[in-house]
């Protein structure tokens, strides 16, 4: 659950952390954002907890100001797939269709780190949208960018081979320094099972490409990783 951090956070301090998540909006219209922060809340959130879930309405348009968000997939089965994150100045492409369509939430949302977002009410997001060109620009402009994210992701687990995917995201990890992760994990960010995982993990092992551990997974032979990851880096 969200809470409120300060009803009563200073507007002045708010539009500069605004900013400084989100510099496109360093050029907003001063009496549109004026309002809009006016009628906002800061909220906060723990790691681990969840943002919504599958089901829920949603209340607010939410701006992350700061940490990083993971929106999934659910099967019926039990079996998750990471869409998206969210990161500073980012917003859910989830949230502004529901908001537009007055549809409750069709996936979840789990904060990765501790959060803080600026909520927007839902009357003042519509009045804004409405009245403002910048405003529209801003939310539109992002809901593009993700929404095309989003078809690429698709696009990779419906014609992109495993083993391929996988190694992209053996260097992802590699290169944000992530030290500790589960083979569960993997096949979140994969969209496939956790057997599927450890199979090709143990075969990269095999092929002296990488050293497995608990919880761990250590690249040993990394131009071969990059060689198998180019069709899905698109090189």
């Amino acid at each position: 659950m969200l809470v409120v951090v300060d009803r009563g956070t200073d507007k002045s301090n708010l539009k500069s952390r605004l900013v400084t998540a989100a510099p496109g909006l360093a050029d907003a219209d001063d009496t549109v954002l004026g309002r809009l922060l006016e009628n906002a809340q800061v909220v906060k959130l723990d790691h681990d907890r969840f943002v919504f879930h599958a089901g829920d309405l949603c209340q607010a348009f939410l701006i992350l100001l700061d940490g990083e968000v993971r929106v999934q997939l659910t099967s019926a089965s039990g079996r998750e797939v990471t869409l998206y994150r969210i990161g500073p100045g980012g917003s859910c492409i989830l949230t502004t269709s529901c908001l537009l369509s007055n549809e409750h939430y069709p996936a979840e949302a789990i904060a990765e780190s501790d959060v803080e977002a600026l909520a927007i009410p839902v009357s003042s997001f519509q009045s804004a949208l409405e009245s403002s060109q910048w405003f529209r620009r801003f939310v539109f402009d992002g809901f593009s960018s993700r929404l095309t994210s989003v078809i690429q992701k698709i696009e990779q687990i419906a014609f992109t081979a495993i083993d391929v995917r996988l190694a992209a995201v053996l260097l992802d990890l590699d290169r944000k320094g992530v030290e500790k992760i589960t083979h569960q994990d993997i096949a979140v960010e994969l969209g496939t099972a956790r057997e599927v995982v450890s199979r090709h993990l143990k075969r990269f092992e095999s092929q002296g490409w990488v050293q497995l551990g608990r919880g761990q997974v250590s690249l040993t032979d990394r131009p071969q990783i990059e060689a198998l990851a180019r069709p899905s880096l698109g090189d």
